[in-house]
């Protein structure tokens, strides 16, 4: 029996399946997470630099090495710098094991290691449970992975990457190549709903953008979150694209009031929005376009 009837039989190993891939992708998007910022601000310095001269532009990270992208140099302590070995880079397990701790010099690991790991791997289970074997699943997972790294990028920098954003939309518009000829409501949606999808959830974010700088000389977001909403846009179709919206700012609302309340700042403070389109494009992933189209009333095309 091949590995794919196997995993067709059994729904529960196939979730099992999901979820320890999960916890592997989770620990690759920790690398990511870190080292992608990093090697953006070191990409737009050398550029700097090009113009204004070596001596007028300073590095950061300037202890890490000079070869520094997702693959090189291996993990190491962010401390102490001592190599990672793999049996202390097991997702989750070693973290508890280390009690959060370098094996070398018993310097403090952040919780948000295990954290995202445990984040992917549950994710990736939902996504097997709700799907089932198939394509739906696979399709589903990658913009899982996407969104979770889009997220915490977001949380640490309110920066949304391009190096992310446009795969992440080109590949949406890709699939809906394939898209199956009866309009089923799974992944991926049709070719029309897509291209709409994608120039509609641009230009919508974009539009508010330069009126809210218009009528208040402020900027309200950024070109990123223009980016991902075209992604989720060109994912999930454009019918998808008002509920999107309207949860991503109910919730961004509610807990930007009570984070700024708790830290006493000012409401002028930015707080990041890529996070709950995130959150926002998932949830509508995970819950289907037929209900949530006949909950919002949109046209959503039937088999």
């Amino acid at each position: 029996m091949s590995v794919i009837a196997l995993l067709a039989g059994s729904p529960v190993l196939f979730i099992g399946t999901c979820l320890l891939l999960g916890l592997v992708v989770g620990s690759f998007l920790n690398v990511v997470i870190y080292r992608l910022p990093i090697m953006l601000d070191r990409q737009w310095r050398a550029q700097c630099a090009d113009v204004l001269g070596e001596a007028a532009v300073t590095t950061v990270a300037a202890d890490l090495p000079q070869k520094f992208n997702l693959v090189v140099p291996r993990s190491a302590c962010p401390a102490c710098r001592a190599p990672i070995p793999a049996t202390e880079n097991i997702p989750v397990l070693s973290w508890l094991v280390l009690r959060g701790r370098c094996a070398h010099c018993g310097a403090a690991i952040s919780v948000r290691y295990p954290i995202v790991e445990s984040l992917t791997g549950v994710l990736s289970a939902l996504v097997a449970w709700r799907f089932g074997l198939g394509w739906p699943a696979l399709a589903s997972l990658v913009l899982t992975w996407f969104l979770i790294a889009l997220t915490c990028i977001d949380l640490d920098t309110q920066l949304l990457p391009d190096s992310l954003t446009l795969p992440l939309l080109w590949i949406g518009l890709a699939l809906s190549l394939w898209a199956p000829r009866t309009g089923a409501a799974v992944l991926p949606v049709d070719l029309r709903s897509s291209v709409i999808g994608a120039i509609a959830g641009y230009v919508s974010l974009w539009s508010v953008y330069h009126l809210f700088r218009l009528l208040t000389g402020k900027e309200g977001m950024g070109y990123g979150d223009f980016k991902l909403f075209a992604a989720l846009g060109a994912w999930l179709g454009w019918q998808m694209l008002l509920p999107i919206i309207l949860i991503a700012a109910a919730a961004g609302a509610i807990v930007g009031i009570v984070v700024l309340s708790i830290r006493g700042q000012h409401r002028s403070t930015p707080i990041a929005f890529g996070p709950f389109l995130a959150a926002s494009g998932w949830l509508i992933l995970m819950l289907g376009r037929e209900p949530v189209g006949r909950y919002f009333g949109l046209f959503v095309p039937h088999p």
